[in-house]
């Protein structure tokens, strides 16, 4: 199994009209051979002081696949093509780290 934690910083403001889009490949990505669990999350206010905070207009996406041909085969899936196209606009860096458990 390996776990992939997507990191997108967004246009001001913008964050709304990405996760409508995101939202809309959800399913056909959890759909996918290989894909354990696939969600956006952000930051939630807390007062633990070691806690990292990106702001309002940054959404994590936390997924985790089989193996790493599922991931490859997710990254050229049609539906991801699509929601690039869509997100384009929005999206104004994209971090990715691809962890296997120890």
């Amino acid at each position: 199994m390996i776990h992939v934690i997507a990191t997108l910083e967004l246009a001001e403001g913008a964050r709304e009209s990405y996760l409508k889009e995101l939202r809309k490949i959800i399913a056909d990505v959890r759909a996918e051979k290989g894909c354990i669990d696939y969600g956006p999350a952000a930051d939630i206010a807390t007062d633990i002081p070691v806690q990292e905070k990106t702001g309002p207009d940054v959404v994590t996406i936390v997924e985790r696949w089989t193996d790493l041909e599922a991931l490859k085969a997710h990254l050229v899936a049609p539906h991801m093509k699509t929601y690039r196209e869509a997100t384009k606009t929005v999206v104004k860096k994209l971090s990715v780290r691809i962890l296997e458990p120890l």
